[in-house]
């Protein structure tokens, strides 16, 4: 138990290194609450779901966490600083693509169009949103988006795969099972390792032992549910709740 918790102070060393060195520094205006304190209560309220005035007094006043978690958000400091950590660490030959629901918040009044800006969409499931993401070849995120929830899966395959380092392989389920793709992907020299629907006539061959690895994607989700505030989509605000996912994804693969 001693060395455990040893180890465990060192690896909160390393990461706070780790994420400082990306953090913005020398911004003018009176002097800031500590970073470290604040973003320590940013992921409380993440982790936990609880309400933002509910974090505990030990990370600073709550108005000046979330204002800092916001204005973050909007500058997308925080996807930025994921999308450069792991570009920096992944070393993937092979991609792994899956796309979550995840429930939306009520919006009381809003508008569709306003629900939609923030990709909330109407399916069977009521206001959900999607999470298409990208996993390498040890189940770490590299790449991720927020979609409606009556968006199709397939929508974002392409761009998201353009936004990486080219895999050798894509793994993905059936709804990616379209000529378009298949021929983007062929276009690219990146093996589609994708089976084929029950409406094909003639089924494309499937590599099923490079297949059973796409459980590799479905763990990463299970670790992102595991914060509360993510799973439920607490954040109505898109670009809030996707700086949440890039802090989740930091912490549970990259740091």
């Amino acid at each position: 138990m001693i060395y455990f918790c040893h180890d465990l102070s060192r690896w909160r060393q390393r990461a706070w290194k780790t994420l400082e060195s990306y953090l913005p520094h020398g911004k003018p205006g009176k002097p800031r609450v500590d970073d470290r304190t604040v973003i320590s209560g940013i992921l409380h309220v993440l982790k936990t779901g609880c309400r933002w005035r509910d974090v505990p007094p030990a990370n600073g006043p709550p108005t000046t966490i979330y204002n800092r978690y916001n204005r973050c958000s909007q500058r997308r400091i925080w996807p930025r600083i994921f999308e450069k950590i792991a570009a920096r660490r992944s070393r993937s030959r092979r991609a792994f693509h899956r796309q979550q629901p995840c429930q939306g918040a009520p919006l009381g009044g809003c508008f569709k169009k306003g629900e939609f800006a923030e990709a909330i969409g109407r399916s069977r499931g009521g206001r959900t949103s999607k999470i298409p993401a990208l996993a390498d070849d040890r189940g770490s995120p590299v790449a991720f988006a927020l979609t409606p929830g009556n968006v199709a899966d397939i929508t974002m395959a392409a761009r998201l795969l353009g936004a990486v380092a080219r895999p050798k392989r894509l793994l993905a389920d059936k709804a990616y099972d379209a000529d378009s793709l298949r021929k983007w992907l062929k276009q690219r020299k990146v093996k589609a390792v994708v089976p084929s629907t029950a409406s094909r006539r003639t089924p494309y061959p499937l590599d099923s032992r490079a297949y059973k690895r796409r459980n590799l994607i479905e763990r990463m989700f299970c670790k992102l549910k595991n914060w509360r505030r993510l799973a439920t989509r607490d954040d109505r605000d898109a670009h809030n709740y996707l700086s949440g996912l890039a802090l989740a994804a930091k912490l549970i693969a990259w740091i």
